[in-house]
């Protein structure tokens, strides 16, 4: 006789929440008319040299299985580019992963056990949320404070947060949904802190080239800590070389760990493409004017985005130093979800909902500006059109 219940996935991974921009993206599915800045990803493709380096290696015939961490060529570039950008980088510091994503589901599997206590800043990048529970951790959250003079971690808060017996602190700067940038004092405190007591720091530093002030660099964790230290930096091709769809990523750790994590990789995708490896090389050696121009259209749209919205009544939003979103509080609105399906329903417009980004997240939504400067006047139309109906 077999069992009576129902097959079921483990505890761990019921208990994940399910993904409301993809709720929200099937509320739109199949309308020509939605105006969509829901997804956080540019709206222009690679460049033509990075596609053509990933398809001169097919031609090549480079199909095949290759370094788990990575082929050489890309490794000592990637090490010579954050040699550049932060510190002494040797190729042996540096794992090359398919996509960011899974950089930072290798950097926890790498270091987190079931039980462990981590605490991450909010609100989050969903995906990051849930990695550390899907490995069985203990999450707790320090939620920045709003304001419209800006975004603001209180530093204090977090390091009373990490207390000792604390395993990590995931940290995403800039942030993804609200721009904020922490920083190079705020890292320094941080750090030493979690120096006293043993801390790992997850840096997820997807967005530290979209930085719309100073150098266009963000300050990082890798500016200020020792190559030995317990600090873990994961970082993508996608945000500032245009590449979401070519899935790859990278992370920096102490050398110590490259074996370990050379057996996860294995263990996980085995390796990242070669084509997919050739088409980044391509970009690291020949895409700062990407970044540049990137950066620039970037900050120009976030410029007029709130420019505009300033005239709708009902939004507060805070000027964001870096990444490629604005958070919106929208006044009296208590129900992120519902009141975004309701945007795509009554005006074709896309945002996505605060409360994706964790329960802090509520009340807001979040903009990806990475558009024309025609749709985001449409897209400000019509949630004023919104507004003045409620």
């Amino acid at each position: 006789m077999g069992f009576e219940t129902a097959p079921s996935a483990r505890a761990a991974v019921r208990s994940l929440a399910a993904s409301k921009i993809r709720e929200l993206y099937n509320e739109g599915l199949g309308r020509k008319d939605v105006l969509a800045f829901w997804v956080g990803e540019p709206d222009r493709a690679t460049p033509g040299f990075i596609r053509k380096a990933g398809t001169d290696s097919i031609d090549e015939g480079e199909l095949f299985y290759t370094h788990n961490l990575g082929i050489p060529e890309l490794r000592a570039e990637l090490a010579a580019y954050l040699t550049r950008l932060h510190r002494s980088t040797s190729p042996d510091q540096v794992a090359v992963t398919s996509a960011g994503v899974n950089a930072l589901m290798l950097a926890s599997q790498l270091i987190v056990d079931p039980g462990d206590r981590v605490v991450e800043v909010v609100p989050l990048w969903p995906n990051l949320q849930e990695i550390p529970k899907i490995l069985g951790a203990t999450v707790a959250t320090v939620a920045l404070d709003f304001a419209s003079s800006g975004w603001r971690l209180d530093v204090d808060r977090l390091i009373a947060e990490l207390k000792p017996g604390t395993r990590a602190l995931y940290l995403n700067s800039p942030n993804n949904p609200t721009g904020l940038t922490v920083t190079r004092e705020a890292q320094q405190a941080i750090l030493a802190h979690c120096r006293r007591h043993g801390i790992w720091i997850f840096a997820d530093d997807a967005y530290e080239r979209l930085y719309f002030e100073g150098d266009g660099v963000a300050p990082s964790f890798l500016d200020l800590a020792e190559a030995g230290e317990r600090v873990i930096s994961a970082n993508t091709f996608s945000k500032s070389w245009l590449m979401t769809g070519w899935r790859l990523g990278w992370l920096v750790v102490p050398p110590t760990l490259a074996a370990d994590l050379g057996k996860l990789i294995e263990y996980n995708t085995s390796c990242s493409p070669v084509f997919v490896q050739r088409a980044g090389l391509a970009a690291l050696r020949g895409g700062e004017a990407v970044i540049r121009e990137t950066r620039e259209r970037l900050r120009r749209a976030r410029d007029f985005l709130l420019e505009r919205l300033q005239g709708v009544a009902g939004v507060e939003a805070a000027v964001p130093s870096g990444a490629m979103y604005a958070f919106l509080r929208i006044q009296g609105m208590h129900d992120s979800l519902a009141f975004c399906k309701q945007l795509v329903r009554s005006q074709g417009l896309g945002l996505a909902p605060g409360a994706a980004f964790g329960p802090e997240g509520e009340g807001y939504v979040r903009w990806c500006f990475a558009a024309e400067e025609a749709r985001l006047e449409d897209g400000v139309a019509r949630l004023g059109r919104a507004l003045a109906r409620r």
